[in-house]
Formats: C-alpha cells, sequence, structure tokens
C-alpha cells in the first residue's frame, strides 16, 4: 500500500468518526468526509452491493480524486469502507477519475477506472487521459502493474486524449471483454483539418461520442467502433457511459456538459440522457432510435447501474449539480451525496424509475387522509407532516368541481422557508422549487418538465430527506431531484390551489 492511500485512509477515519449521523441525510449515501461526486463501480460482490465513488477526502471543494467506497446489504443502509484507489501512480498522480466494476472468473473483484497526468503544474493544466486496471477481493486493491491498459494510441482517428474517461466493463457470453469509453475529438485536429479545407469537418468538435473496445484478457484492447455519436445534439461532451438490455430494448446512458435546453426535455447546463436503440451482437453495432432525459429536476448527473442478483436493473446517480457546488464554506465536513436507488423499467416506450422496493422497510407511522379539498389557498392537514418523509399525493383531474388553474404541495416548510412542486393543467407542467428554502445564492431554483394525467389523475411521490427530494410523478414516468439546505427542523407540509382541488395523501415516516 502506497503511503498516500495510507495518508487517506488515516484522515478519513479519524475525521469522519467526527460528523455525527444526525448531520448526514438519513437514507442517501454522503462523503465519508471531503468532497463526493459520480458514483464508480456499482457492482454485487460477494453477496454485498458495492459502491465507489469519486472523493476528496481533505477538502469539501473538488480535489485530487480518490475512490471512495461502501458497502450495502440492502442498498439503503451502507457501511464506510477504507478509500480503494488514491493518485499515488505514475499513469493517476492526479486523479483516479470514473470507472466501472465486476466480479472476475477466478473471483477477484475488477476495477477499471481512468487515470490522469496533468501535462503543466497548473492545478487546471490539460490532463492526458488513460485506462487503467485494479484488482481486489472488496476490501483491498492492487493496480495493475502494467497500467494503463488504454491510451492515446488506441484512440480513433481525432479522439481528444485529454477527454478520454469513464470506462464501462463487462463480459459477454464467450468470455471476452467490451469496454465502452467516453470521448470527445481533438481541438487541434478540428482547427488544423478545417484550416487545411477551408470548411469545418464533419463530426469533428460537435461534442462527444462513446467508444467501443474488444479484449480477450482485460489487458490488450483493440478498438471496435464508435458506439454512438452526439453529433452536436446533447450538449458537448459525454461522459459516464453505461450499456445494458431492459424489458427487450437496449438502453444507453450517459452525460453531457454544457446542454441547451430543448423545450422541457432538456436544461440548460449539465444533464442526463438515454439513448433507446437496436443492438446487432454480430456487428457489435448499436443504432440509435430516439432519446428522452433521465431526471428532469436540479440535481442529478453521472448515474451508473448495477443488475441485482434477483434481476432488477437498479440506477444510482450523484445528487448535485456541477453549478452549484460552492454553496458551501470550506469548513463543511462532508459535500456530496447519492440520489435513491432506482429500480428501471420500461412503460409506453419511456425509460421510468422508482424507489428499490427495498426502501419500504423504512416507512412506519402511516397517516392517510382521502378526500382533501383546498380551495383559492393554502392548508395544512392534521398529521401530514415531517422530515424525512416519503409522501403520495394523488391529485383528482376528472372531476367536474376541480377547476383549480394551479395546485401545489409544499414541504420542508417552516414559517419562513419551503420547498414546493406545482401543476398547472392548462400548461401541462410540473414545477419544482426551491427559492423560498433559505438558499443565499443566484443558483438554479427551479426546472419544468411536461406531464400529463393517468388514468384522470396526476400522482406526486414525494421522498424527502434531510437534504434532498426526489419526486416521482405517476408512478415513475418522471423524476425531479433536487437537494435542499433548510433546517431539518422545518418539516410542516401544506396543500395550495388557485381554483378548487381535491386530493388524496397517504405519508409515511422514515
Amino acid at each position: 500500500m502506497s503511503q498516500v492511500l495510507r495518508d487517506a485512509r488515516r484522515f478519513e477515519e479519524e475525521k469522519g468518526a467526527l460528523i455525527s449521523p444526525e448531520s448526514r441525510p438519513a437514507f442517501h449515501l454522503s462523503a465519508r468526509v471531503g468532497w463526493m461526486n459520480d458514483p464508480n463501480g456499482f457492482s454485487y460482490y460477494n453477496g454485498l452491493y458495492h459502491l465507489f465513488y469519486q472523493y476528496h477526502p481533505y477538502d469539501s471543494h473538488w480535489g485530487p480524486m480518490h475512490w471512495g467506497h461502501a458497502v450495502s446489504r440492502d442498498l439503503l443502509h451502507w457501511t464506510y469502507r477504507p478509500a480503494a484507489l488514491a493518485p499515488d501512480s505514475p499513469c493517476d498522480r492526479d486523479g483516479c477519475f470514473s470507472g466501472s466494476a465486476m466480479t472476475l472468473e477466478d473471483g477477484r473483484h475488477l476495477l477499471m477506472y481512468t487515470g490522469i497526468v496533468r501535462s503543466g503544474a497548473a492545478w487546471d493544466a490539460p490532463a492526458v487521459q488513460t485506462q487503467n486496471l485494479a484488482f481486489g477481493d472488496g476490501e483491498e486493491y492492487e493496480k495493475y502493474a502494467g497500467n494503463p491498459v488504454l491510451t492515446e494510441a488506441d484512440l480513433p482517428e481525432g479522439g481528444s486524449r485529454y477527454d478520454f474517461r469513464d470506462p464501462k466493463v463487462w463480459q459477454m457470453p464467450d468470455g471476452s471483454y467490451r469496454a465502452l469509453v467516453a470521448n470527445d475529438f481533438e481541438q487541434d485536429s478540428a482547427s488544423v483539418l478545417s484550416g487545411m479545407t477551408g470548411e469545418p469537418i464533419e463530426g469533428l468538435d460537435e461534442g462527444g461520442r462513446m467508444l467501443l473496445y474488444r479484449s480477450d484478457d482485460l489487458i490488450h484492447w483493440e478498438f471496435v467502433r464508435v458506439f454512438a455519436e452526439n453529433h452536436g445534439r446533447l450538449g458537448l461532451m459525454w461522459e459516464c457511459p453505461d450499456f445494458f438490455e431492459l424489458d427487450g430494448q437496449y438502453v444507453l446512458l450517459g452525460s453531457a456538459q454544457d446542454m441547451l435546453s430543448q423545450g422541457l426535455e432538456y436544461h440548460n447546463g449539465n444533464g442526463t440522457f438515454c439513448l433507446f436503440g437496436d443492438y446487432d451482437p454480430e456487428e457489435e453495432r448499436f443504432t440509435e432510435k430516439y432519446n428522452q432525459a433521465i431526471d428532469y429536476g436540479i440535481d442529478f448527473y453521472a448515474p451508473q447501474t448495477v443488475l441485482t442478483p434477483d434481476g432488477r436493473r437498479v440506477m444510482i446517480g450523484w445528487m448535485q449539480n456541477w453549478d452549484t457546488c460552492n454553496l458551501r464554506t470550506p469548513s463543511t465536513p462532508w459535500f456530496g451525496q447519492m440520489s435513491l436507488p432506482r429500480e428501471l423499467f420500461i412503460r409506453d416506450g419511456r425509460l421510468c424509475q422508482r424507489p428499490v422496493r427495498e426502501f419500504d422497510e423504512l416507512r412506519h407511522g402511516r397517516s392517510e387522509v382521502t378526500g382533501g379539498f383546498v380551495k383559492d389557498g393554502e392548508i395544512e392537514l392534521p398529521g401530514i407532516n415531517g422530515r424525512p418523509l416519503d409522501l403520495t399525493v394523488t391529485v383528482r383531474m376528472d372531476d367536474p368541481e376541480t377547476a383549480f388553474s394551479k395546485f401545489a404541495v409544499r414541504f420542508a416548510k417552516n414559517d419562513r422557508f419551503y420547498t414546493s412542486v406545482s401543476y398547472r393543467p392548462q400548461e401541462e407542467t410540473l414545477k419544482i422549487d426551491r427559492k423560498f428554502s433559505g438558499s443565499r445564492r443566484a443558483i438554479i431554483h427551479q426546472r419544468r418538465a411536461k406531464v400529463l394525467p393517468r388514468d384522470g389523475q396526476l400522482k406526486l411521490r414525494i421522498i424527502l430527506d434531510r437534504f434532498s427530494v426526489e419526486v416521482f410523478v405517476n408512478d415513475g414516468e418522471k423524476v425531479m431531484t433536487a437537494t435542499l439546505y433548510t433546517d431539518p427542523a422545518a418539516d410542516r407540509v401544506s396543500f395550495f390551489a388557485s381554483g378548487s382541488a381535491k386530493f388524496d395523501v397517504e405519508k409515511y415516516d422514515i
């Protein structure tokens, strides 16, 4: 074990012990100490779910990346294990970036990750990115002595060595291996080639692609093909690929930097997307058919999935937005949390999500109100409050006596602050809004999504933790996620309507 890793482990153990459970989320995984971003290596190994994460233990702001590590039996109760990787070798001396994990036939746990080496002394100097391996037993991991196994020499023409990252590795039925790696185009190549011809070169500088590689031994890799391309549609650089079959369809997940809005489907900034398509196993070719956003809220990025032993595809993402990462002071002991693990399924051609079924075991203290009514104002209902809580609100949309122009649920509420989810039926829009949650910064406070009633009603399942909310719409057809910084003691819930609204409520304490 290197001194760099030993120091990180000693630091996280000492400082992590000083953070009280009450100052953390109740049921979302947060950084053991310091900074957390992308989930890494989400996998099931030796009877436990393993979740690694981008990690800077020494500060609550981004820094030289390590891999934090936590394990769980139920995807909800997490136990921290010592940091798995640290930037301590020549090929990753400036950071161990995102990657994936799998179980090998000999019983070892494989980590495949991106190592970065900066081209200059400045922290923001361009960094050459390569793909590397580590092997372990769920506790300790040893980096492969021959790292890196994929370098700029393995890139197709025009590929950037500075944007070549986040390998997703898996094994094929014949025993060989595949890896999808995110890549952008070399900016110098784009400018040189366009300068030679006087015209922009089609495909170059259009924002990201996913590259497919093949190997028989995990060590020697060959480029197969460009698996999917952006062509300037969804942001700039694509990151964090994940590819799998779900309910008879093939799905490619990714995250895009610097997106432009596309109606209410994609918002400005860094966001996530899902590509549906056909996959030809002989040609190893993915043909995209259509796409959709994964999350329609404010704080969700870099999702990864795992296939559970009972056959469910479960996804987890970083519950944060890159544009809101400086809200906390450097003295804050931890920053960053993961979303609730979500079961994925396809309904009516859409990627849908629901909380993992294990979450129901956390619920207790059920309260129910049938036939709630509010007209041109705001009400609170006896017994309907709490934080954390699991709140399902069903608004009837087919009653002729109900003619509201706006209906809202306000939660994490006290006399001064609240966060809300509101629906305007004439506009067919659902909005999450945290501008009254106590933030003193001009950050992203609102997101909207197009939502239609199902079977004459709108159903909102609002899962509220101490520092976040996740809203599952119409049994998972859309999800809106946001972090919150309101005092956790703010636990009231109210219902507001312009016009008349009838609704039912089911609430559980967590």
